[in-house]
């Protein structure tokens, strides 16, 4: 049988074959010659610490490359209402993480509007922003710290967003913990509140904590919507200038003296109600008056963010990378 299609042009088949033989050639040379590098490793892990007085807090690390790991790791504490999965903090994390630097998002006793910490015995522990002890989570700081120096670290480097910066700068300057190589300050305010505690309301607080009723809840005549317990009402009083002047704009001997490792602090250009760059020069003159302090202390704007950074957290991640890289582990003992 013939098949006088084929036998009757031979020189067109060749030439259909020569054709599609060298368009495949040209597409494999444009897939070598386009093609992206590989993005270092990332890897995410949930991990558990558990504090020394018995609280187990979740959070999640996220991993470098082994080959491009820092020696140092960043710790990121939440803010107010927050836990460590907040997407912002997840893309910081791995944007951190890919750019050689190893990093643990971890919740505290603070989480959330509110939380069960623990139960001792028959009796719970109450947690969030309605009923933890914002004073006790130095537990939980010291217990990331031991779980990334666990990890084979030689150092951290503490972030406090929002409302976790006044965890992070309370820890360092109650600890002076040698392990902290840097302290980072993610849109915390600095600007002083002189205000007291309304006496009636800590009168209040005071005799539910001592009636064994902490965990109830105080109105707020100026928020009705807005309520703390008893129990945290009285220890943010208690608190003093560490929660109300801790950068001693208007305050002598204040609680940032006692802190001494380099300080890093940034705002967004989009949360002017937060902080501004003002803000930023009050902090770098307070810190330039007083005789003790950070060893360094630089601050940056995080162009076009908002509070939470939320499309710019490569931006923020590159911003602790720099700086970062200046930062020197503490000598094996």
């Amino acid at each position: 049988m013939t098949y006088p299609a084929f036998t009757a042009r031979p020189q067109l088949i060749a030439t259909v074959i020569l054709a599609v033989a060298a368009t495949g050639f040209l597409s494999a040379r444009q897939n070598v010659t386009t093609k992206k590098p590989t993005a270092p490793k990332v890897t995410d892990e949930l991990v558990y610490v558990q504090t020394s007085d018995g609280i187990t807090n979740a959070g999640a690390v996220f991993a470098a490359a082994a080959n491009s790991a820092s020696p140092i790791a960043v710790i990121w504490i939440h803010g107010s209402l927050l836990n460590f999965y907040e997407p912002t903090y997840v893309k910081i994390g791995r944007e951190l993480a890919a750019r050689g630097l190893t990093t643990i998002s971890g919740n505290t006793r603070m989480h959330d509007l509110g939380n069960l910490a623990a139960m001792r015995g028959d009796q719970r522990v109450r947690g969030g922003v309605y009923w933890g002890l914002y004073s006790e989570q130095v537990r939980d700081l010291a217990a990331w710290i031991d779980f990334a120096i666990g990890r084979g670290f030689k150092g951290v480097v503490l972030v406090g967003h929002s409302a976790g910066a006044t965890a992070v700068q309370a820890y360092q300057s109650e600890t002076q913990d040698r392990r902290v190589v840097g302290l980072a300050i993610a849109s915390g305010r600095f600007q002083p509140n002189t205000t007291p505690p309304d006496p009636e309301r800590l009168a209040q607080a005071k005799k539910l904590v001592g009636e064994g009723l902490g965990e109830a809840l105080l109105p707020n005549p100026d928020r009705p919507t807005s309520f703390v317990s008893a129990g945290t009402f009285l220890d943010l009083a208690n608190m003093g200038v560490t929660l109300r002047d801790f950068y001693g704009v208007k305050t002598p001997d204040p609680p940032v003296t006692r802190v001494h490792c380099p300080l890093l602090a940034w705002f967004g250009t989009n949360e002017a109600e937060i902080g501004t760059a003002a803000d930023l020069e009050l902090l770098k003159s307070t810190l330039q008056r007083l005789p003790a302090g950070p060893s360094r202390v630089d601050t940056v704007m995080i162009q076009n963010a908002g509070h939470m950074y939320r499309g710019e957290e490569a931006q923020v991640a590159q911003t602790i990378a720099n700086w970062a890289k200046a930062l020197v582990p503490p000598p094996a003992r």
